[in-house]
């Protein structure tokens, strides 16, 4: 049985206060939140802008960031005030918050790409890495993660009401929002509203494959315990950390799920870098995706190695190589 949402830790926030942030890097979460809306109903109201409807699909992939991150570690002192967020995370995301919690909390972090995790890369088409798999990731992960959400949406019902018509509250918002502005314009919902969310959820479900996909699966690249290889992951250092959160230092925030955000950039650095892969350790999202993706589809040479282990085969007693050769 997956466990339902978790407590919050703070206590309701005393009558008469307003909230407070837990960490003060969070008013930059609490920026995009503000700018997503006002983007959209500016255009909505004084029509199509090539400028800011790309500021716009931006902002989406900060959404879906501050999302995950709010999952792991909530936003504000007080109750109420991470309820709202929730909501309002839901409204701007296209989707419900509470299906992090059966996903990616208690799948994806509990098996770090391993075997058991539902949505891990290698699941797929065997183990690879290239366009294809790239742009297919979130439909199959989507196929892969369903099932999970609605087990444990069914549990919730047998277990927990409450929190069953919590999240069902936070699904009634998402497809209310979607039918109000489909009925008001279906033309300035689907562009406005729609067509962006759906930007933000596929990168969302994209970024696992960007983050694990040729890395090590196996209990060999999960080995916590230093000096241990921690190679289940990819790391993307450069713009893309202080501009979407430092969601590139993927193997500081997978070891510290609990960590604040803010402070993944020193973990990286002092304590999991070295422990890395330097395969796994890119300077860069877009050069990476540039390389990978589409010089990578054309040249053998620009393709990523997996770094899954190959079985030794039963017939021969010739070692293995280390590594499972390029998949394409």
């Amino acid at each position: 049985m997956i466990d339902p949402l978790p407590t919050p830790l703070s206590s309701k926030q005393s009558p008469g206060h307003l909230p407070r942030l837990r960490h003060w890097r969070d008013w930059q979460s609490v920026a995009y939140l503000a700018a997503y809306p006002a983007l959209v109903v500016w255009m909505w109201t004084h029509g199509f802008s090539i400028v800011l409807y790309g500021l716009l699909l931006f902002l989406t992939l900060g959404i879906g960031v501050i999302h995950h991150n709010h999952t792991h570690r909530r936003m504000w002192h007080g109750r109420w005030a991470n309820r709202i967020t929730d909501f309002w995370i839901t409204l701007l995301q296209g989707h419900p918050t509470c299906v992090f919690y059966p996903s990616h909390v208690s799948n994806h972090h509990r098996y770090k790409h391993g075997p058991q995790d539902v949505a891990r890369t290698y699941r797929f088409g065997g183990d690879t890495n290239h366009l294809l798999g790239y742009v297919l990731h979130p439909l199959q992960a989507i196929v892969a993660l369903y099932p999970l959400i609605f087990s444990w949406l069914g549990s919730l019902r047998r277990h927990w009401p409450g929190v069953w018509r919590y999240c069902m509250a936070q699904y009634a918002t998402w497809i209310t929002l979607w039918a109000g502005v489909l009925i008001a314009d279906p033309v300035k919902g689907l562009l406005y509203f729609i067509i962006p969310q759906l930007h933000g959820l596929h990168w969302l479900l994209v970024t696992n494959y960007l983050q694990h996909a040729h890395a090590d699966g196996s209990a060999h690249g999960r080995s916590s315990s230093p000096p241990g290889r921690l190679n289940y992951a990819r790391n993307f250092e450069g713009l893309v950390n202080p501009l979407l959160f430092n969601i590139g230092l993927h193997t500081a925030h997978h070891e510290h799920s609990r960590a604040h955000w803010a402070t993944l950039t020193q973990l990286h650095r002092t304590h999991y870098r070295h422990r890395v892969d330097p395969m796994l350790n890119e300077p860069g999202l877009l050069s990476y995706m540039a390389r990978v993706f589409v010089l990578g589809t054309f040249c053998q040479r620009y393709r990523s190695r997996s770094l899954m282990p190959v079985p030794v085969p039963a017939s021969t007693n010739t070692p293995p190589p280390t590594t499972r050769p390029t998949v394409f």
